[in-house]
């Protein structure tokens, strides 16, 4: 055998890690890594975009070109070409009495729809908390079935119950003790007709707000509840201190999507007054409707229509206001 087989062999020395790299100055800017799919999500959104542009951005620039010509028939037919006016059709608009009727009117009838809505909302979905489970299933199953019924079928539904003549609503208000509303015309009165259609407006608007406010219940810590209980708290003071303030991004979700909602009805009041509202029933809408396509001046209507649209960004502003509000408290 010779040495070199006796030889033990060497080991080799373990191998060190390698040292981190060298941080970086605080005043270095780092490098971004750039991505060859940055277009991919504009690329997907593109055909929506494309349909939003037509279908809502043409129409808002003609009513806005509209708005400052002079447009009538004869425009409409192509026998005289279209002139601008500036603003003279805001003008006349802004200087005409009913027209000022007319958004008190809409205001009025907006507020008192959307405080009906979310009063009755609530008072629905806090009552579904307390219910068993197959009662919260019907009357869930009642709510989407009525949200979901098409508004001339439940304005139509709604007409006849007011009829004068076979309104079942009559026939139960004259069982009442000294009661007799037999023969009784609704809409014999602006301010009756108005509620009738408000009534109508809040059974069509309800549902939405008690599935909405029933999953934001389902968020409500049942420990805070039990301690505001434990401090002596009553039903309202946990529903004021506790309840309230965790479903108000909700609410102001809720009321703001109502103002605009009942701001723009309009088939309720058209089919209910058989296609032709009388000035007492004129809401914006209605009234905007009018001056366009019956009294054939399509100017002023896109002006009466624009100015509704200002208002309604007005709304959309405060509720803008009001969540970042809530984000900065959060």
């Amino acid at each position: 055998m010779s040495a070199a087989d006796t030889t033990t062999p060497a080991k080799a020395p373990p191998q060190r890690p390698a040292p981190p790299p060298p941080a970086a100055a605080p005043g270095t800017p780092r490098k971004r890594r750039t991505s060859g799919t940055a277009a991919t999500p504009w690329a997907l959104l593109a055909p929506c975009l494309l349909i939003l542009v037509l279908v809502l951005g043409y129409p808002l620039v003609r009513l806005v070109t509209l708005s400052f010509q002079k447009f009538g028939q004869s425009q409409l037919w192509g026998f005289q070409p279209a002139e601008s006016v500036g603003f003279d059709n805001f003008a006349t608009v802004l200087a005409d009495g009913q027209f000022w009727a007319v958004v008190l009117r809409t205001i009025i009838f907006a507020g008192g729809s959307v405080i009906f809505t979310m009063v009755v909302g609530m008072l629905i979905a806090l009552l579904l908390q307390r219910v068993s489970g197959w009662v919260k299933t019907l009357v869930n199953i009642v709510l989407v079935a009525s949200w979901g019924m098409p508004i001339i079928v439940a304005t139509t539904v709604f007409k006849w119950l007011f009829d004068s003549d076979y309104g079942i609503f009559n026939a139960l208000l004259s069982r009442l003790p000294g009661v007799d509303m037999i023969g009784h015309n609704w809409f014999a009165s602006g301010p009756q007709g108005l509620a009738v259609i408000m009534l109508l407006v809040v059974w069509g608007a309800v549902p939405f707000v008690v599935i909405t406010l029933s999953a934001g219940l389902t968020q409500v810590p049942a420990e805070l509840e039990e301690a505001a209980r434990l401090d002596g708290a009553g039903s309202w003071g946990v529903f004021r201190f506790v309840t309230l303030p965790i479903l108000k991004p909700i609410i102001v979700m809720l009321t703001t999507l109502s103002v605009i909602w009942d701001m723009g009805v309009f088939p309720q009041v058209f089919v209910m007054r058989g296609g032709h509202p009388e000035d007492e029933f004129q809401l914006l809408t209605t009234y905007s409707y009018d001056r366009a396509f019956v009294v054939n001046d399509y100017a002023q209507g896109s002006a009466i229509a624009l100015l509704t649209v200002l208002l309604l960004l007005g709304v959309v502003a405060v509720y803008m206001r009001q969540m970042l509000k809530i984000g900065e408290v959060e």
